[in-house]
């Protein structure tokens, strides 16, 4: 893999080429905290998402849809005590993918700060042989079938429902950029990502 865009914070979030196999390196630019954080995935493609949108009472607006198969996987983290986020938008979801997004949390962290990582039970969520999990991060694997408990699913929600749906994309670069954009646009909310993810169960403690 070779680095396709630049940083969240540089006008657009990390996206890697499907056409080679070297992972590229650049400064991040936001800080995560010592306080929980969470991640997951979400597939951004050609077929897309219907959404509600307003329209005359009794009528039957017409959206756009796309039948070509062409995605790409939007890696995304935040923290909601402060309203900050790191992404990567990727063309595949496996472990290799995983452990991008991760590096890339961990260099986020702020210097001697530990991050706790909510995430779901997904394969390449597991630690063993392959997943590297840095030194400053550890996982919190949610239970089984419990989506609901993952604040990063009101993220995607709120990104399909405002940036990423009734859309056709063009191909895979125009899947990306409307990926970084809507990254982008989200990340310069704080307040917005704090009333996405927070959680009472979710606070930080001191060691």
């Amino acid at each position: 893999m070779t680095q396709h865009a630049l940083w969240c914070r540089q006008l657009r979030t990390q996206a890697l080429d499907k056409r080679d196999d070297k992972a590229a390196e650049a400064p991040s630019q936001k800080l995560l905290t010592v306080e929980p954080s969470c991640k997951d995935e979400a597939r951004v493609g050609q077929q897309g998402t219907l959404t509600y949108v307003w329209a005359e009472k009794g009528s039957r607006p017409r959206a756009l849809k796309d039948l070509r198969y062409e995605w790409a996987y939007l890696f995304g983290a935040v923290c909601a005590e402060r309203g900050v986020g790191a992404a990567l938008v990727l063309p595949h979801c496996d472990t290799q993918a995983m452990n991008l997004h991760l590096v890339e949390i961990g260099r986020a962290v702020a210097k001697g700060a530990h991050a706790l990582l909510v995430c779901d039970g997904a394969g390449w969520h597991q630690t063993g042989g392959r997943l590297q999990v840095p030194d400053n991060i550890s996982l919190l694997h949610l239970p089984p079938y419990s989506p609901e408990l993952n604040p990063v699913e009101n993220v995607w929600d709120y990104l399909r429902d405002n940036k990423l749906s009734n859309s056709v994309f063009d191909d895979y670069d125009t899947i990306v950029d409307r990926c970084c954009a809507a990254w982008n646009w989200l990340v310069d909310m704080p307040d917005r990502i704090r009333s996405l993810a927070t959680r009472s169960w979710a606070k930080p403690v001191s060691a």
